[in-house]
């Protein structure tokens, strides 16, 4: 019985170094674009509770570099020393701050990897393009309380997006903001939308600024 017991348990734990399926469940997003979405290679829905280059592999035919922890290759789009590209990965508009073969995803998470020229100068480390994104979930699992703040004459556009969002307060712009909270900033003005990261590490408060009319629910970062 000790023997049986101990095959089970080493058998557990392989599975969980493979990046297995973990007890979460539901579903996440996977977005595959090149040059910062500008080309979609993949959009599928894929198992929660699964890490991220696990839930690539299902759907692409991958290699992988520093036994298993970083991805090299893609349906042949390699990365290169030489050319200055790479694979990058974002969760619900954060910059991965790990490897994805230890970022498990959560029920809802919006998984985006882009094949892009290193060169990111003016770049934050967090995107619009997965919005209500981070708002509703957050990353690694954890939420931030979330607020609107609006300008003059979008008072109902604000509420909408509130809602949208989760929001815990819909004030207007001047209002003070609980620590650590996300910021939605609702203008009129000229089409626009933007998001600073308030911190240096993924799941640090974000700011997004939105004018006009744009959508917001526009998909990935495309210059």
């Amino acid at each position: 019985m000790r023997l049986r017991g101990l095959v089970a348990v080493l058998v557990l734990l392989f599975l969980a170094g493979c990046g297995g399926n973990g007890e979460e469940e539901g579903t996440a997003r996977l977005w595959v674009t090149r040059d910062r979405g500008a080309t979609v290679l993949v959009d599928a829905e894929v198992r929660a509770g699964q890490t991220l280059m696990r839930a690539l592999a299902s759907e692409v035919e991958i290699e992988t570099r520093y036994g298993g922890r970083y991805l090299q290759s893609l349906e042949g789009l390699e990365g290169s020393l030489e050319r200055q590209r790479d694979w990058f990965w974002f969760v619900n508009g954060y910059e991965g701050d790990r490897s994805a073969a230890e970022y498990r995803l959560r029920d809802g998470d919006v998984a985006w990897w882009d094949y892009r020229a290193w060169e990111r100068e003016g770049e934050a480390r967090v995107v619009v393009g997965a919005f209500p994104e981070p708002f509703v979930h957050g990353y690694g699992g954890k939420t931030r309380p979330a607020v609107v703040r609006y300008g003059s004459g979008v008072a109902e556009r604000a509420a909408t997006l509130g809602e949208t969002i989760g929001a815990d307060s819909v004030e207007p712009l001047g209002t003070p903001i609980p620590d650590g909270a996300n910021v939605l900033e609702v203008r009129a003005g000229a089409p626009a939308l933007s998001a600073t990261l308030g911190g240096e590490s993924a799941g640090d408060p974000v700011r997004f600024v939105l004018s006009g009319d744009v959508n917001p629910a526009r998909r990935y970062s495309v210059p």
